[in-house]
């Protein structure tokens, strides 16, 4: 028996590892949030699929657990990597101390790789990445890490940048980040990564401040370094300088 926490990317098949395919291949039984069972259900037909929807995280593992404790390969996937806002945590921490069973995290593409690679290289230096859903984490908590992010120059990338219950957190910490970012600040944003209707924008900090994302939106502003090559979102690292 084994419990593979496994991160299965952006979304699309052609964004899997190899090494998350195989573990999705070694499992009888595929457990997740629906949206992301139903992006990878036409790919392994043979499987017992088990989801559950946003808020249920907690019964989702630990049935994933007791299945695996029952003799049965697990695979709980996750979209992106298993390690970032994904189950792996949790996983362990409903495991315990329990070493009956075995788990094994299978990495994944982060949004924040993935969504990158779309805008060009805005990532070549130091970078923080911050979610703005306020469920777990306290929002002036979340607020004081976008301050010291901004205060410290770090290109962020922002993950759940806003819902129909936050449809104004984006401008709010926007208008945090203008404290110690310049107006024109290059940022830019994906969405549907690597899914039907992808679409990508490069604007500045400003424009930022009023445009339109959702859940599914991946938010990228620069720092101070940032620039925009041949329409490509670019940080550099400073070789140029260097040498």
């Amino acid at each position: 028996m084994k419990l593979y926490v496994v991160g299965f990317g952006a979304g699309g098949y052609e964004y899997m590892t190899i090494q998350a395919k195989e573990a999705i291949e070694k499992s009888n039984i595929v457990a997740g949030y629906t949206v992301y069972v139903d992006l990878i259900k036409e790919h392994f037909k043979d499987k017992e699929f088990y989801s559950t929807p946003m808020m249920q995280e907690i019964d989702r593992c630990k049935w994933a657990i007791e299945k695996a404790k029952e003799g049965n390969n697990v695979a709980m996937v996750c979209s992106g990597d298993s390690g970032v806002y994904g189950m792996a945590s949790l996983i362990y921490e409903l495991a315990g101390e329990d070493n009956s069973l075995e788990i094994e995290v299978i990495s994944g593409v982060t949004a924040a790789l993935s969504g990158g690679a779309v805008l060009g290289a805005p990532l070549t230096h130091d970078f923080a990445v911050i979610s703005l859903s306020d469920l777990l984490t306290p929002m002036e908590l979340i607020k004081k890490r976008i301050e010291c992010a901004s205060m410290s120059d770090f290109v962020i990338c922002i993950y759940n940048p806003s819902s129909k219950k936050r449809a104004s957190y984006l401008s709010e910490v926007c208008e945090i980040m203008l404290k110690h970012k310049d107006k024109d600040t290059v940022c830019g944003y994906v969405k549907n990564i690597g899914r039907e209707g992808e679409k990508s924008k490069i604007l500045s900090l400003e424009e930022l401040k009023t445009a339109e994302v959702d859940m599914f939106t991946t938010v990228f502003i620069g720092n101070s370094q940032t620039r925009i090559i041949n329409g490509k979102m670019v940080t550099p690292r400073g070789y140029s300088n260097k040498y």
